[in-house]
């Protein structure tokens, strides 16, 4: 049996963090957050509405505040937003108060799973270029890999495969 503590997934857009976030949480009778779902509920407003008024920055400090936050509850899942790990603090913060899981994908399966997304404001000004993605995989991967205790492919199986991976490894002593 699995100890309930909190499990953070972090990885790239498209990657599989919210689906597979509800199934672990599901299958693991867990309490589930999405770090932009609940910034979108407290505050009223969509992420892309935050973003054109505030800016990244002015989003980056709201995600840190609730990341915070979130991470003072035990027993969750909490899918975080991909640029969640650029502030250092939100970093510590997973790190020390659950287990963090990197959910991997290769950048030609982000395309292909975010090509028809609206919602994600980085996209909105790019749309689907391979080089903005390779930027921020550059840039960011190495943060991710930097607070993970756990890292898994999400590209060769369904994210409920992934998901079952993730509890199998987590029931390792």
């Amino acid at each position: 049996m699995i100890e309930k503590r909190n499990i953070f997934l972090v990885g790239p857009m498209g990657a599989g963090k919210s689906t597979i976030g509800r199934q672990l949480a599901q299958q693991l009778s867990m309490e589930f957050f999405d770090s932009d779902k609940e910034i979108e509920r407290c505050t009223g407003a969509d992420i892309s509405w935050i973003f054109d008024l505030e800016g990244e920055q002015g989003f980056r400090y709201r995600e840190e505040i609730l990341i915070n936050q979130l991470t003072e509850k035990k027993g969750i899942v909490l899918a975080t937003g991909g640029g969640s790990i650029k502030s250092k603090e939100t970093r510590n913060v997973l790190s020390a108060r659950g287990v963090v899981i990197y959910l991997e994908t290769s950048i030609e399966k982000q395309l292909i799973r975010t090509q028809r997304d609206k919602k994600r404001p980085l996209l909105q000004s790019v749309g689907q270029c391979p080089q903005f993605f390779q930027t921020l995989a550059k840039e960011r991967n190495p943060l991710y890999e930097e607070i993970a205790d756990i890292i898994i492919p999400t590209e060769d199986h369904s994210f409920k495969i992934v998901a079952k991976k993730i509890i199998h490894l987590l029931e390792k002593p």
